[in-house]
């Protein structure tokens, strides 16, 4: 039996059709004909029963889990805020996808819902939407909500008052930022803004998990449809409002989850929301310092040295001006990253500034910090965290203000 299948916003419209007719034998998405588990022509969803053999880790509303799939042993997670508890020997549907692809973002099955259940039901507070007019929409409590506690706040308040904002691309440039702050001034309080740009569950990320147990970051603030951080904001400009108002942040790192996407087109990638982050900090009065993407081990020309993603988000995305901190680096490199610069507008718009770090490496050893970037880790691309590193170096000098000596 053959099934036609609308799909007027999201392929999250499947679920419904799979959980009431899980024995239908095949299904048409967007003109592709799937069996169900199986594309025979090209893979856009694939949702496959599971069976759960184990559950190996419950922590921050996350589960990871180890289930059968077609006879093979696969890693997957389940996200208790979309489908309840999980336990071994569950039967269970997940979304394969990603590893069906090979994407950098795979390596796990998703739990989309256990079969067990008749029904799941997660309590709360809250109205705000994520995940709007799909199957998977939840609500959450808002900062900017008249039922949180922070309301009159955000009502009053629509000013950063110069706070320091370190705007990144990648997740992975969030620790060496973080260490690098915290092992300068261990007092200072540190927030973390994940926007919607890649991964959506904060849960996903063991960066972040590591960070907050280690107390690097103080506070953890997610936007847009980002959910499941201490503070969940409608958008970037809240967001940010909220890390001063409600988190009393004295330094903002902002960067998207893990699992970027990109291409190799000049626009076509997430990372072009650092310019839109630039835009909202400045307009509010704070202080954008912006992490170039810098690396001499990328074999990708489009990211040797300094990356297309730093040159266009700065140069098109971002209308209002920041600081750009580029660590030291040996005279042969600096040319090739200025030598990129010169082909846009980065000097006329922005400040461009050189920092001395020898700070980074430091706090990542102090703090026990095993950091990667696309399966690279310091001695290997040191440049690309010495750069995330170079921002907060920078960010607390605009919080002591000497930064102005530059």
């Amino acid at each position: 039996m053959r099934y036609l299948v609308p799909i007027p916003y999201s392929p999250f419209a499947l679920v419904l059709l799979l959980l009431w007719r899980w024995n239908a034998d095949r299904f048409i998405v967007m003109g592709y004909n799937y069996h169900v588990g199986h594309c025979l022509e090209s893979v856009l969803l694939s949702l496959k029963r599971a069976k759960v053999l184990k559950k190996l880790r419950s922590a921050h509303g996350r589960t990871d889990l180890t289930v059968e799939v077609a006879g093979d042993e696969v890693p997957a997670v389940a996200y208790e805020a979309i489908v309840g508890e999980v336990d071994a020997g569950d039967e269970v549907v997940v979304n394969t996808v990603a590893v069906d692809l090979g994407l950098g973002s795979g390596g796990n099955h998703f739990v989309l819902w256990n079969l067990k259940k008749e029904q799941v039901t997660v309590d709360g507070p809250g109205h705000i939407m994520k995940l709007r007019y799909t199957p998977l929409q939840f609500a959450c409590l808002a900062v900017e909500e008249e039922e949180s506690p922070y309301h009159e706040g955000m009502m009053s308040e629509i000013r950063l008052d110069g706070m320091p904002v370190v705007v990144g691309t990648l997740h992975s440039q969030l620790a060496p930022a973080a260490a690098t702050l915290k092992f300068v001034e261990p007092g200072l309080n540190v927030a973390y803004i994940m926007t919607d740009g890649a991964a959506l569950p904060l849960a996903l990320s063991d960066t972040v998990a590591q960070l907050k147990e280690k107390k690097l970051i103080n506070t953890t603030i997610t936007c847009g449809n980002a959910y499941g951080g201490d503070l969940e904001a409608i958008n970037i400009f809240s967001a940010l409002v909220a890390a001063r108002v409600a988190a009393k942040a004295d330094v903002t790192i902002v960067t998207m989850g893990p699992g970027i996407v990109g291409t190799d087109t000049p626009l076509g990638f997430t990372a072009m929301e650092q310019g839109q982050v630039v835009n909202a900090v400045f307009s509010l009065q704070g202080r954008p310092v912006a992490v170039p993407r810098i690396s001499f081990k990328d074999k990708r020309l489009r990211h040797y040295g300094l990356s297309h993603h730093t040159l266009m988000a700065l140069a098109i995305a971002a209308q209002a001006p920041c600081a750009i901190t580029l660590p030291e680096m040996s005279p042969e490199k600096f040319d090739e990253v200025m030598t990129r610069v010169d082909r846009t507008n980065l000097r006329t718009r922005h400040k461009i500034l050189s920092i001395k770090n020898d700070i980074t490496k430091k706090a990542l050893t102090k703090f026990g910090l095993k950091v990667s970037t696309m399966g690279r880790g310091f001695d290997e691309d040191p440049e690309f965290f010495l750069a995330a590193g170079a921002a907060a170096v920078y960010a607390l000098e605009l919080v002591k203000g000497v930064a102005d000596e530059r």
